[in-house]
């Protein structure tokens, strides 16, 4: 594998997790803007507690604009809070809840075996599905660390 070859897997794995999320309440055209973004606002607030959207827009290369929509999303999930900055009342700083809503919850335990399957020609053979899970299984296990932030 070549780092194209590997950027196009990403890209290919993202799409499937995307189609494994379950449609926020109201559907998904009720909420301008990607679930990705929402994803990458959350993760970078996750590992960067009081930030901010400008802060979190540099970090991540996305516009200011989508990382707001984001964290309005966020907010209205019950995902993270917003306040105001004590020491520059002009900055809101967000944090993530300590416990999880409804919502969050409900994401994090998206199953992705629907969204593989359609991903591999709709109903493939037990074993090719079993084996495909499995290899992912070994990629999380190696390249996601709690302690350690996604790469930007």
């Amino acid at each position: 594998m070549n780092g194209v070859e590997l950027f196009l897997l990403g890209r290919t794995l993202m799409k499937i997790g995307e189609d494994a999320l379950p449609e926020p309440p109201g559907g998904s055209g009720r909420y301008p803007g990607s679930a990705r973004n929402v994803l990458i606002a959350a993760g970078d607030i996750a590992f960067h507690p009081g930030t901010t959207v400008g802060e979190i827009a540099a970090r991540t290369g996305l516009p200011q604009s989508q990382i707001s929509t984001a964290v309005a999303r966020l907010k209205e999930a019950g995902a993270v809070t917003t306040a105001l900055d004590p020491d520059d009342r002009r900055r809101t700083l967000i944090r993530p809840v300590g416990r999880p809503s409804a919502r969050v919850a409900e994401v994090r335990s998206t199953d992705v075996h629907d969204a593989l399957a359609a991903a591999l020609g709709g109903e493939p053979d037990p074993a090719h599905l079993a084996e495909v899970t499995a290899a992912l299984d070994v990629l999380a296990r190696h390249l996601l660390s709690p302690d350690v932030p996604p790469q930007d």
